[in-house]
């Protein structure tokens, strides 16, 4: 089979499989030898063994002054129970105070001030996920009364990220043999290489402002953590 016309062939089909994609490809008629380009993919999950939780008080009062001191209580008493635990310092974050004032609204009425909203976030970095249950009651216990999210991690995440591209990599490479192949012709080597680093995607087992109760603590499951990467390369032909 003529090289050129191959070339046109298997342009043809790569730029139908990739025209959502949002890197823009090198078209055929840029290059002026036969080539198959591909696009590898990989995905490695692994169990979560970590989690970063974001709990917050949110507390009313008729002065701000009042407001203030419950939540800041609250958040004193539960960042000394998380040290208590073990907690590492560094991490535990702690969002500054948010104070508002509460109104009502009575039709053809002026406003009337009814009081002060204070809020709170901590966000929390859990090393060992066993301790979840324990961590999640004793904020409970403190009055923190709302959780923003809990999501899961490992700590395995660069080796998994490793592990991701070097089977990306793999997979362009087999794709593009097997596209060769199918056609009677041999891959001489990469000429290009094109790669932007991906994230990893871990599972939020809570989501936004959730009232919190007995029963949150209790819900959470172990899940898997995923990490995707992908490569896009030129290939020779021979």
């Amino acid at each position: 089979m003529n090289k050129l016309l191959l070339t046109s062939l298997i342009s043809s089909t790569f730029f139908a499989l990739t025209a959502t994609s949002s890197v823009a490809t090198i078209q055929a008629a840029e290059l002026n030898f036969a080539h198959i380009e591909t696009v590898g993919t990989s995905t490695i999950e692994a169990a979560a063994d970590m989690a970063i939780i974001n709990v917050q008080v949110s507390i009313e009062a008729a002065s701000a002054k009042k407001a203030k001191q419950k939540a800041d209580e609250a958040v004193s008493q539960f960042m000394q129970r998380l040290l208590d635990a073990g907690v590492d310092k560094k991490h535990i974050q702690s969002a500054n105070l948010q104070l508002n004032p509460q109104y009502e609204y009575v039709q053809n009425k002026p406003r009337k001030l009814t009081g002060y909203s204070a809020n709170r976030q901590i966000t929390v970095t859990i090393i060992e996920l066993s301790n979840l249950n324990e961590l999640l009651d004793s904020a409970l216990v403190e009055g923190i009364n709302q959780v923003n999210n809990i999501e899961l991690k490992s700590s395995k995440e660069a080796e998994m990220m490793a592990q991701a591209r070097q089977a990306a990599i793999k997979d362009a490479k087999q794709k593009a043999e097997s596209l060769a192949k199918g056609f009677g012709e041999q891959v001489a080597g990469v000429w290009q290489v094109r790669y932007f680093p991906s994230q990893s995607h871990q599972p939020e087992m809570y989501r936004a402002s959730m009232k919190m109760n007995a029963d949150v603590a209790q819900t959470y499951q172990q899940g898997q953590v995923s990490v995707s990467d992908s490569v896009e390369a030129i290939f020779r032909l021979k």
